[in-house]
C-alpha cells in the first residue's frame, strides 16, 4: 500500500522542483510539470526560439501554447488529501478566535500553520504531513492566519511577492511581467526590511531631538 502511495506521489512531482504539481500543464511530449517551472525553462530558451522538455530533451518550435490540465489539478488535489488524511491529529480542537485547520474532517482542530503556496491553514500533525508532501521546495509558511485570501492576487492567484515601488502596491510575480513589466519593483520581504530601517532611523532621529530640548 505504501509503495503504491509512493508511485503515485512519484507520478504527481514536478521533475523541475520535486514537488507535487501545481497548475500542471503538459508538454507536446506528453510530460507534465507546474506551469511556472515549464515557463521558467522556456523563458531561458527564448533567445535560441527552440524549446525542450526538461525530462526527455525533445525540442519544440514555436514555443508550445500551454494549458491547465484540470484533470490532473484534480487528481494532484485528490491525492493530497487522501495522504493528509492518513495522519491523526492529537486534540487540540479549535476555540473563539483560533484559525480551524482546513484538512481535519469532522471538529476541526487548530492551526499553527499557514502555507501561502497552497492557501490551506494546517493543524500541528498536518502541518507535518504538508511538509512531508513537499520535500523539494519550501513553501512560503507563516503563524496560522484567517486572512489567507488578503495576501492573494485575485486576478492570477497567486501570492504577493513583490511590491511595485512604481505604483506602491503589492504584486504577485505574473502582475510583475504583465501591467507593471520594466517598473521598479523588489520583493515584499527587501521592501518591509527597508521600511523597518526607515521607521526605525525616524525613531532614533525623533528621540535624540526631544533628548536635545
Amino acid at each position: 500500500m505504501a509503495e503504491s502511495s509512493t508511485k503515485r506521489q512519484d507520478s504527481f512531482t514536478c521533475s523541475v522542483c520535486l514537488d507535487l504539481i501545481k497548475d500542471p500543464v503538459a508538454v507536446p511530449c506528453g510530460h507534465t510539470y507546474c506551469l511556472g517551472c515549464i515557463k521558467g525553462c522556456w523563458d531561458q530558451e527564448d533567445g535560441k526560439g527552440i524549446y525542450s522538455c526538461p525530462q526527455c530533451r525533445q525540442t519544440f518550435r514555436p514555443r508550445p501554447v500551454l494549458s491547465r490540465n484540470v484533470l490532473i489539478a484534480e487528481m494532484v488535489e485528490e491525492f493530497r488529501k487522501t495522504r493528509m488524511q492518513t495522519y491523526v491529529p492529537a486534540h487540540c480542537y479549535t476555540g473563539p478566535g483560533d484559525v480551524e485547520c482546513d484538512i481535519c474532517t469532522g471538529k476541526k482542530l487548530q492551526a499553527v500553520k499557514s502555507c501561502l503556496d497552497c492557501l490551506l491553514s494546517y493543524c500541528k500533525t498536518h502541518f507535518k504531513a504538508h511538509n512531508d508532501l513537499h520535500p523539494g521546495r519550501k513553501h512560503s509558511v507563516i503563524d496560522a492566519t484567517g486572512q489567507l485570501q488578503e495576501r492573494i492576487c485575485s486576478r492570477h492567484k497567486k501570492v504577493f511577492e513583490i511590491f511595485c515601488r512604481t505604483d506602491q502596491s503589492c504584486i504577485c510575480y505574473l502582475c510583475m511581467m504583465d501591467e507593471h513589466k520594466g517598473h521598479d519593483t523588489v520583493t515584499a520581504a527587501a521592501e518591509r526590511t527597508d521600511k523597518q530601517v526607515s521607521i526605525g532611523v525616524r525613531y532614533v532621529s525623533m528621540r535624540a531631538l526631544i533628548s536635545t530640548n
